[in-house]
């Protein structure tokens, strides 16, 4: 493993590899998807730890959606149950780093929310937290706009500290400290093309949505719309998170064996 500095014109490619990636196989990663979707839901219905499990997962499942992409580019054939791996096909320590990192993630998150409160008095934190109900009452009462960008801004070094601590810990040995230092560090020296690749999703986020809701209004549908915009967000949802393997591959210069390259997709 060898950190690569890139140019900012990167950030577009890792956006069109993430594209392509899905593309191979598309079903499959709906599917996957859609598995973690459910078993979140499913976790958070535990009494007591519910509410804090998904979070502490997230790292060993990242991971697994990480796995899925690499043998999708080696033509493997990847199911649901790859989520898991993470968790168990590296070993009882590295099973535990994933873990000690989904508990500095909860720490983090808890913190980021919390921040919030210097503006809003803690409404989203608790909003956020389950602890206050979003009545219609409180989020016309507590103008929200502010303390979301405020938890936006504390959220974007939380996010370079764990954008690769999770891979970097299970597939390279790495313990979680030094992970999220390293993550943090490639974040940073790449970040032009990590803000490239950021306001990319953004504006297809933003293109799609509007885009739809538009022609669900022009075809006098409009009622309908939630049922065209939820696949369709979770089609894109489902690209970002193969994109996440093209950032790794970009900054890391890892390559498998036997992997398969597409003519428009450089460097997977």
């Amino acid at each position: 493993m060898q950190l690569t500095e890139v140019p900012a014109k990167t950030g577009y490619v890792w956006y069109r590899q993430g594209i392509w990636l899905f593309r191979r196989n598309p079903l499959g990663f709906l599917a996957i998807f859609f598995t973690y979707l459910l078993a979140m839901w499913a976790v958070s219905m535990i009494p007591i730890i519910g509410a804090l499990l998904p979070l502490v997962l997230i790292p060993g499942v990242a991971v697994g959606f990480m796995a899925a992409c690499r043998d999708t580019v080696a033509g493997k054939l990847v199911f649901p149950t790859v989520l898991a791996e993470g968790f168990r096909a590296h070993g009882a320590t590295a099973s535990i780093r994933l873990l000690e990192l989904g508990g500095v993630y909860v720490v983090a998150i808890a913190l980021v929310f919390a921040s919030s409160a210097l503006v809003d008095g803690g409404t989203l934190f608790k909003l956020m937290m389950g602890t206050q109900a979003a009545t219609p009452e409180t989020l016309a009462g507590s103008p929200l706009l502010l303390p979301a960008l405020v938890s936006f801004a504390c959220y974007v070094p939380v996010a370079m500290l764990f954008w690769f601590a999770p891979v970097l810990t299970a597939w390279h040995d790495i313990s979680p400290v030094k992970a999220m230092f390293f993550s943090l560090m490639t974040c940073w020296r790449n970040r032009g093309a990590f803000i490239v690749y950021g306001a990319l999703w953004l504006l297809t986020a933003i293109v799609v949505s509007t885009g739809l809701s538009l022609l669900m209004d022009a075809i006098g549908a409009r009622e309908y719309a939630f049922g065209v915009l939820f696949p369709a967000s979770m089609t894109l949802t489902t690209m970002l998170y193969c994109s996440f393997y093209a950032t790794y591959r970009g900054c890391y210069g890892v390559q498998e064996p036997g992997r398969t390259d597409a003519p428009d997709a450089p460097g997977i």
